[in-house]
């Protein structure tokens, strides 16, 4: 931990590169055979004719994967079956840049774009509107720290959409949007760089993991009020320069609990009602982003591989309600993770926000039956969601 500490300081005086800090990372060096160099698209994305406004010959198979390609401007539906000579089904045009998505009961995905939160049927694979921020956060551009929507959740009635939007150099707006009329109905100031938005499970209160600002912002949905909860269990030390930043989290149904992991060493359980949290040791020992639970509460978190020279490679951490963990050991840095219903598959995506990332999807048997493998998947996947 003193190792952590010492690097902490040190970062703090230079600039770092990635999640350390709030300057763009280096052009990035791609993993995955065929890709692009520089962090470019793998392929061109479509022009806006080409966006389906007519429906797909095919209708969309339950199970299928839905990505967003934070490396070109589609979300890619993705067919994760092994037996299946194409896995990548097609793609539709949304934005640039986008992290996070969801998907609704009826089918509708919600993609936090940098230039608003595009609606895509999924089943006939069509962009229905693309809604502007009401924020304004600069020129649309890609990478890491580009303005836009980042962290994205849904109201567990399907009624609202909250989506993190980042404002380069300044703090984040949680902003609403009405799933009805696909209209931005309120905005309001939350944590910087808010990577994660998540809900509890009585849709009372949106929770916004704010990076940079090493916080969680409740904010109340009826009156809009806010509440600010420090999560840091290094210290905010080295500032924007820290590489032990809140990334991902989850929310607990059981007892409305936020589970947010920190380097494969600690998680943090914050109890929202009283703004108090508790530590508990993890094991992987690795840089963590994305988080999911199972069904039957596992939690699973995503470790992108090492920051400080004695960190382990990328992994999967599987850990039970009780707190045991296995790790799973990872090709590359990954970024974000979901899991099937029955609970025996999780899909990891590849994207990443850093150097290194791929153009596919790792899928990880969680009874420990089958080796992890690896399936094509648009360009660098960030976000994810099972349809």
């Amino acid at each position: 931990m003193n190792v952590r500490h010492a690097v902490v300081a040190l970062a703090a005086v230079s600039v770092l590169a990635g999640c350390a800090g709030g300057a763009p990372a280096a052009p990035a060096t791609l993993r995955a055979p065929g890709s692009a160099p520089g962090g470019a698209p793998a392929s061109p994305a479509p022009a806006p004719s080409s966006v389906s406004s007519k429906p797909s010959a095919a209708a969309t198979p339950h199970g299928t994967l839905l990505v967003a390609d934070f490396g070109a401007d589609t979300v890619t539906f993705v067919d994760p079956d092994p037996g299946h000579d194409q896995h990548t089904l097609g793609s539709v045009e949304v934005g640039t840049a986008h992290y996070g998505l969801v998907v609704d009961d009826r089918g509708i995905a919600w993609v936090a774009t940098a230039e608003g939160v595009a609606v895509v049927d999924t089943a006939t694979r069509t962009r229905l509107a693309r809604i502007p921020y009401k924020t304004r956060t600069g020129p649309v551009t890609t990478g890491e720290y580009r303005g836009g929507g980042m962290g994205i959740a849904l109201a567990p009635d399907g009624r609202h959409v909250y989506v993190g939007v980042n404002v380069p150099g300044r703090n984040g707006v949680l902003e609403i949007v009405d799933t009805a009329t696909r209209e931005v109905t309120g905005t309001v100031p939350v944590g910087r760089r808010p990577f994660d938005v998540d809900v509890s499970p009585d849709g009372t209160e949106v929770y916004a993991t704010g990076h940079d600002s090493f916080d969680v912002t409740a904010v109340d949905t009826a009156d809009r009020k806010t509440r600010r909860f420090e999560v840091a269990p290094y210290g905010t030390e080295g500032g924007l320069g820290s590489w032990l930043k809140p990334h991902y989290a989850v929310v607990r149904p059981a007892d409305g609990r936020l589970l947010l992991p920190f380097e494969g060493e600690r998680l943090v359980v914050l109890d929202p009602r009283t703004g108090r949290s508790t530590v508990e040791p993890m094991t992987a020992n690795t840089h963590q982003h994305g988080a999911t639970l199972a069904p039957d509460g596992t939690l699973l978190v995503v470790g992108t591989g090492p920051v400080l020279s004695d960190d382990r490679g990328p992994s999967l951490t599987v850990r039970t309600p009780a707190g045991s963990e296995r790790v799973v050991p990872l090709d590359g840095p990954h970024e974000d993770v979901t899991v099937s219903d029955d609970g025996r598959t999780a899909y990891v995506t590849e994207g990443f926000t850093r150097d290194g990332y791929g153009n596919g999807i790792t899928v990880v048997d969680l009874t420990g039956g089958k080796r992890p493998f690896e399936v094509a998947a648009g360009a660098r996947p960030l976000g994810i969601a099972i349809l």
